[in-house]
């Protein structure tokens, strides 16, 4: 498949570095052409890099990796009837961790570009952890939470996370996005705060109490 990434940091190289091993065409695409080509060679495995609009052109499916701040100046009409997958978080500091200075970033990207089929993924971990080769922690497989209106666009999202050896969980429609962003924001923060988030949640089969 051939896969634009717009944006040339961290999360471009993680994800684009997986799909690349995985067999995908990869074209990295960002205003600052230098630092494309380098995120590019990073990547690997014939990954090349071009303008913002080559690889929106270029994509069958585009990675929408660039700071919430810059969306505005990526969201054109080249990326209408693409599948865009939506890695962002709006992330703003606050004590003890992080707010959203916007509450649905993913709903705001799929009523700028009409026709596109917007699927947020990818954006609750670090760049480092889809880098990284470690795809199950305690005996359980990490997973990926999709949210997106279109059930094509979600089973192709679903095939490209598989081929980052993860597994992906249909999250509900693209109105619970926010909800995925919002815990993000929620639970990256106490992780920044030294706190291990994961302590939180017991494991599924110890999630339920019995009925009154």
């Amino acid at each position: 498949m051939r896969i634009g990434i717009i944006g040339a940091g961290s999360m471009a190289r993680a994800l684009g570095g997986g799909w690349a091993a995985a067999g995908h065409e990869i074209l990295v695409g960002a205003r600052d052409s230098a630092h494309a080509a380098e995120t590019a060679a990073a990547i690997g495995n014939g990954a090349r890099s071009g303008t913002i609009t080559a690889a929106a052109e270029f994509g069958e499916t585009v990675l929408l990796a660039v700071p919430v701040s810059a969306l505005a100046d990526v969201l054109t009409e080249t990326l209408t009837g693409r599948t865009l997958i939506d890695c962002t978080n709006a992330f703003a500091p606050d004590s003890g961790g992080f707010i959203l200075s916007e509450d649905a970033v993913a709903e705001r990207i799929a009523a700028t570009v009409s026709g596109a089929h917007v699927v947020k993924a990818f954006n609750l971990c670090a760049a480092e952890v889809w880098e990284g080769a470690v795809r199950e922690f305690e005996g359980r497989p990490l997973l990926v939470p999709l949210c997106g209106d279109d059930p094509d666009a979600i089973a192709l999202v679903s095939g490209l996370t598989e081929d980052l050896k993860l597994r992906p969980v249909p999250a509900g429609g693209l109105r619970r996005a926010r909800y995925l962003e919002a815990t993000s924001a929620f639970v990256v923060g106490l992780w920044f705060g030294g706190q291990d988030a994961r302590a939180m949640f017991p494991p599924l089969e110890a999630t339920f109490a019995d009925a009154d």
